[in-house]
C-alpha cells in the first residue's frame, strides 16, 4: 500500500511522462554551424547584415526536413565567412508568427536573403534548387554581392587615385578571371572603408608596379602615403581581414539599426497582424503535419504547398509615427535598354565595319520569365555604370521582330525561344556569347566584365552579318538644345564643308506670328486633327 506521498511521486512522474515537450529541441544543436533563428533574431542578425543569407524553415517532425539536415549542415561549413546559413523551428509557438509572415505554408522552405539598397530592407525570394549541399552552396555564392573592381594596365592608377590618397585599397593579382566568393565577401566586410580590385597577371604594367612576381597575391595600399604591404598568409577569410584591418575597420555586422518612434496604435495593428499570421499559419502547420504522417514517401518538392513566383517581402519591423510628415522617396530605377526594333538600326548600331563592342539582348517571340531578369539585370547594370560616369560599351534589346536578330541566330545556330545575350565587335568581326542560363544580376555582370577584360572565349562573326559602313544611310541627327548658342554647339562638324548656317533665337509672340503668316498658331496647330496637321523638317 502506497504511502500518501509515494502516491503523490508517483502521479507527478507518470504526468511529467505523457505531457508533450512544450519546449522540444530543434534539428540544429547548439554546436551546429547552422544558426538557429527566432523572428527576433532573423532581423538583428540577418536582415540587418550586410551579407547574403539563406535561411530554412522547418518543423522538427517532417521527414524531408531531417532528410535535409545533413546536406543543409555541410552546406553551412563551406559557406562560413562567406554568407550565413540559418534555421527556424516553426514548430515552435513564439515562432509561428513570424514563419506566417514570411510566407511559409510547407516544409522545408528555403529562403535565400540579399542586402538591399537600404540597411534592413533586404530581397528576400525562395530558393528553388536542388536540395544537396553543392546546390545549395552554388545558389548562395552566385547571391553574394559583388563589389570588386576588375582593373587593367590602363585603368588601374585612376582607381587608386579613387578617394584621394588617404583611401585605403586592397588588390588582389590573380591568375583567375572570375572573383571569388571570398574576395566577395571580403569586400562586403570593408564596403566603403577599404575599396577591393583584382588585377589579372598578364597585366604586366601593374605587376611591375607593386613588384608580384606570383600570383595569387594580395596588396595592401594603406593610403596617406605610406608604402604598400603584400600579404604573405593564407588565404583565408579570418586572416586576410586580420591583415586589412590595420588600415580600416570592417564593418559591424549586423549592421547599427536605426531607431524610430513607435506609436501605441501602430504596436496593436501589428499585434493584430501577428495573430492573425499566427493562427493562419498555425492551421496550415497542423494541417501539413497531419499529411505528412500520413505520406511519408513524399517527395521533397510536396512539401512545398504553394510555389510563389515573386520573392517574398522581407517583414518590416520598423513603424512610421506619422506617414504625412515623411518625405516621399523616389526609389532609383534603372531605365531600361534601349531597343533596336528593326534591322538597320542594328546594322548602324552595332554590325557594320566601323562599329565597335556592343551587347545585345536577343528576346524570344513569347516573353518568359527570364525576358524580365535579363533586361532587368541588363538595365540595372547599365545604369550603375551610367551613375558612376564609367564608360562602358553601349546595351541594347533585340525584340524576335528585329530582321538581323533573327539572322544571328539563325547563323550562330541560337534556339528562338529563349533569350540570348551576346558581346558583338563588327570592326574586329568577333562575338562573344553568355554561356549561363542565370539571368539573375551577379552572374551577367561577371560575364560582362570578362568580356571587358577580354577574359572570355571570341568566335569569329560569321560572313553576312556585317555590312561596310559606307553602304548604310546616315542616321538621323536627334538633338536637344535649350538655346542658340546650343544648336550651334550641336551642328559643329554635321555641315558639309564650304556650307555655313545663321540661327535666331525667336520669343513666343514672333513663333506666333511666323505661324500666322501660315496659316495658324502654336494653339491651333495642337489642336488639329492629326490629318489637318502641317507637316514641318525638324533638325
Amino acid at each position: 500500500m502506497f504511502s500518501p506521498v509515494t502516491t503523490l511521486s508517483l502521479s507527478l512522474s507518470l504526468t511529467l511522462l505523457v505531457l508533450p515537450s512544450t519546449l522540444a529541441e530543434g534539428l540544429y544543436s547548439k554546436t551546429s554551424p547552422v544558426l538557429q533563428l527566432s523572428g527576433q533574431s532573423y532581423r538583428s542578425l540577418i536582415e540587418q547584415s550586410n551579407h547574403t543569407s539563406i535561411i530554412e524553415f522547418y518543423a522538427p517532425w517532417c521527414g524531408h526536413c531531417k532528410n535535409l539536415q545533413p546536406a543543409y549542415e555541410k552546406a553551412a561549413k563551406s559557406l562560413a565567412g562567406l554568407a550565413k546559413v540559418g534555421a527556424v523551428n516553426c514548430d515552435a509557438e513564439e515562432n509561428k508568427p513570424f514563419c506566417g509572415s514570411m510566407g511559409v505554408q510547407g516544409f522545408p522552405t528555403l529562403k535565400i536573403v540579399r542586402p538591399g539598397k537600404k540597411v534592413g530592407k533586404p530581397t528576400v525570394e525562395d530558393y528553388r534548387g536542388e536540395r544537396t549541399a553543392k546546390g545549395i552552396v552554388d545558389a548562395v555564392v552566385e547571391k553574394i554581392p559583388n563589389h570588386v573592381r576588375r582593373l587593367k594596365d590602363a585603368d588601374y592608377e585612376a582607381w587608386l587615385a579613387e578617394g584621394g590618397e588617404s583611401r585605403p585599397k586592397a588588390m588582389l593579382f590573380s591568375e583567375k578571371a572570375t572573383v571569388s566568393a571570398l574576395l566577395k565577401a571580403v569586400a562586403v566586410d570593408f564596403l566603403g572603408a577599404i575599396d577591393v580590385a583584382q588585377i589579372r597577371n598578364k597585366e604586366a604594367v601593374a605587376m611591375k608596379a607593386f613588384n608580384v612576381g606570383k600570383s595569387p597575391t594580395l596588396v595592401l595600399v594603406p593610403g596617406a602615403g605610406k608604402e604598400p604591404i603584400r600579404y604573405d598568409g593564407e588565404l583565408k577569410k579570418e586572416a586576410i581581414v586580420a591583415f586589412l584591418s590595420q588600415a580600416a575597420s570592417p564593418n559591424a555586422d549586423p549592421a547599427p539599426k536605426e531607431k524610430k518612434a513607435k506609436t501605441s496604435s501602430s504596436s496593436s495593428t501589428n499585434k493584430s497582424k501577428a495573430s492573425k499570421a499566427s493562427s493562419s499559419f498555425s492551421k496550415a502547420s497542423a494541417s501539413h503535419e497531419s499529411q505528412d504522417f500520413q505520406s511519408a514517401k513524399a517527395t521533397q518538392t510536396s512539401e512545398t504547398l504553394e510555389d510563389e513566383s515573386n520573392p517574398t517581402a522581407s517583414p518590416n519591423s520598423k513603424v512610421v509615427t506619422d506617414k504625412s510628415q515623411q518625405p516621399i522617396k523616389v526609389p532609383d530605377i534603372a531605365p531600361p535598354i534601349t531597343s533596336l526594333p528593326d534591322g538597320l538600326s542594328l546594322q548602324q548600331k552595332c554590325l557594320n565595319t566601323k562599329s565597335s563592342t556592343c551587347l545585345l539582348a536577343l528576346l524570344p517571340d513569347t516573353p518568359t520569365p527570364d525576358t524580365a531578369s535579363a533586361i532587368s539585370s541588363l538595365s540595372t547594370i547599365h545604369h550603375k555604370h551610367t551613375q558612376a560616369k564609367r564608360t562602358l560599351f553601349p546595351f541594347y534589346q533585340l525584340p524576335a521582330s528585329n530582321s538581323q536578330a533573327t539572322a544571328l541566330r539563325n547563323k550562330l545556330d541560337l534556339a528562338s525561344t529563349t533569350v540570348e545575350i551576346l558581346a558583338v565587335n563588327g570592326k574586329r568581326g568577333w562575338y562573344r556569347h553568355y554561356p549561363s542560363t542565370t539571368f539573375s544580376q551577379n552572374p551577367v555582370e561577371d560575364w560582362i566584365d570578362a568580356v571587358r577584360m577580354g577574359d572570355t572565349p571570341k568566335h569569329d562573326l560569321p560572313s553576312g552579318l556585317v555590312v561596310p559602313a559606307d553602304s548604310l544611310p546616315m542616321e538621323p541627327i536627334k538633338m536637344e538644345f535649350g538655346s542658340a548658342e546650343g544648336l550651334r554647339e550641336a551642328m559643329k562638324g554635321q555641315m558639309p564643308e564650304g556650307m555655313g548656317f545663321e540661327v535666331e533665337e525667336i520669343d513666343d509672340e514672333m513663333y506666333e506670328q511666323l505661324m500666322k503668316q501660315e496659316g495658324g498658331s502654336r494653339e491651333g496647330k495642337e489642336n488639329m486633327p492629326p490629318d489637318e496637321e502641317v507637316g514641318h523638317d525638324e533638325l
